[in-house]
């Protein structure tokens, strides 16, 4: 049966611009509290452009986005401090320690501190890595730093675009893990991935996009008992 809750993200003729190009082209989406939703689709259908919306990056300039009760067209910034967003970039600053980014990334939110050690020491980041200069650091330990950051903000909505990128084995099994447990707490999950088989094990639902719109995006989830 449908959720008596509002969804977390609930989209209808969503259109988003990039310069004359529109990103989204009139999306219509629902995603309820505790799904991990898939969204699939071929380069260039739209896919970041969605993410970004969500996390309040990227401007609707007409139809309804809501995300975790704000209203997106009248205040995009209002959910920022809600939502977690791994996107390709990590947004790390390379002059910082892996501790002090993920300590810069929770005060940016407001959240609280008491997280950042635990996430730390969840990512493999503690010990002499965590006062190691993020610039000094490989790909992947950098890739870590940036989910250390997402799992000590506690988000309600982690949005992830090609999260497994630049992880090595056990950090894709790691975050696939993280994201289930944030489901599990209540939290909900959209992600992007070309890696069909992983993306889909993840998935609790899959939409998929084309040309700047979602097929599926309205129907019933179908929740794993």
């Amino acid at each position: 049966m449908p959720s008596a809750t509002p969804p977390v993200v609930r989209f209808r003729a969503a259109v988003a611009v990039l310069g004359r190009f529109p990103a989204l082209a009139g999306v219509d989406l629902d995603v309820d509290a505790g799904e991990i939703v898939l969204v699939q689709g071929p380069n260039g259908a739209g896919k970041t452009s969605l993410l970004r919306a969500c996390a309040g990056l990227l401007a609707v300039t007409s139809g309804t986005a809501e995300v975790l009760g704000q209203d997106l067209c009248r205040d995009r910034r209002a959910v920022r401090r809600q939502v977690g967003l791994l996107g390709h970039a990590t947004g790390l600053y390379d002059d910082l320690t892996a501790e002090d980014n993920v300590r810069f990334a929770d005060r940016a939110a407001g959240a609280s501190t008491d997280a950042i050690g635990p996430a730390l020491e969840r990512l493999g980041l503690d010990g002499r890595l965590r006062t190691v200069a993020v610039g000094r650091m490989s790909a992947g330990q950098r890739r870590r730093t940036a989910v250390a950051a997402l799992m000590a903000k506690r988000p309600g909505l982690w949005l992830l675009d090609e999260p497994h990128a630049g992880l090595d084995a056990d950090g894709r099994d790691l975050l696939d893990e993280l994201a289930r447990e944030a489901a599990a707490d209540g939290a909900t999950v959209v992600f992007a991935s070309h890696e069909a088989d992983r993306a889909r094990a993840l998935a609790s639902r899959m939409v998929t996009m084309a040309g700047g719109q979602v097929r599926d995006g309205l129907r019933e989830p179908a929740h794993v008992a």
